[in-house]
């Protein structure tokens, strides 16, 4: 086992047994994410939901089939990037997380950015862009302002690129975001281009 497998281990079960915040309370299962851990390209969305609590796995639910498809649709598979949450248990009722939680949360998905080192995070709706970007001091109005932009910044130590795009789960309530976000995914398509 190496070295990075070796702390997401550790870092998994820390999360298995997080008390930081209620929502293990009346989560069925945490849910780290999942993935490749030497991969370029690192997708972060909210929380997860009714599905992803039951399997454990982050999108599994609508949204996941939509992600896949997205992904599909350049060539990439799914267990060749890597798929996490701000939160790692799910809110009851699939509410929004608050503040709170998003605090006592984010050290996770920080220590995953610090293991995985990748070259570019993709932020899947609102939450997990406000997240990242009040790391990197952008200012953060609305995803529908800031999407398909790419921002290269210091992330935690780390010199890499954001792309801020809708969440999947957009497209379920709003057919007419799928033409954004297939659009954002041919420019993802175009950096990872430029990592090779």
């Amino acid at each position: 086992m190496d070295l990075k497998q070796k702390r997401m281990n550790e870092l998994i079960h820390q999360i298995r047994e997080c008390r930081k915040c209620t929502l293990w309370k009346n989560a069925k299962n945490p849910v780290p994410g999942e993935g490749d851990l030497n991969t370029s390209l690192m997708m972060i969305g909210e929380a997860p939901g009714y599905h992803e609590d039951i399997k454990g796995q982050p999108f599994v639910g609508s949204a996941g089939r939509v992600l896949d498809e997205l992904l599909m649709s350049i060539g990439i598979k799914r267990n060749e990037v890597f798929i996490g949450n701000i939160i790692k248990h799910r809110p009851d009722e699939n509410r929004d997380p608050n503040e709170e939680e998003i605090k006592a949360c984010g050290s996770y998905i920080e220590r995953q950015i610090q293991i995985i080192k990748p070259r570019l995070i993709v932020t899947l709706g609102r939450h997990s862009t406000k997240y990242v970007m009040s790391n990197v001091d952008v200012e953060f109005r609305g995803i529908s302002e800031i999407r398909g932009k790419v921002f290269e910044k210091h992330l935690f130590g780390i010199r890499l690129k954001i792309m801020p795009t809708f969440h999947p789960a957009a497209t379920l309530y709003n057919p007419t975001y799928r033409n954004f976000l297939e659009n954002d995914f041919q420019m993802i398509n175009k950096l990872l281009e430029e990592f090779s």
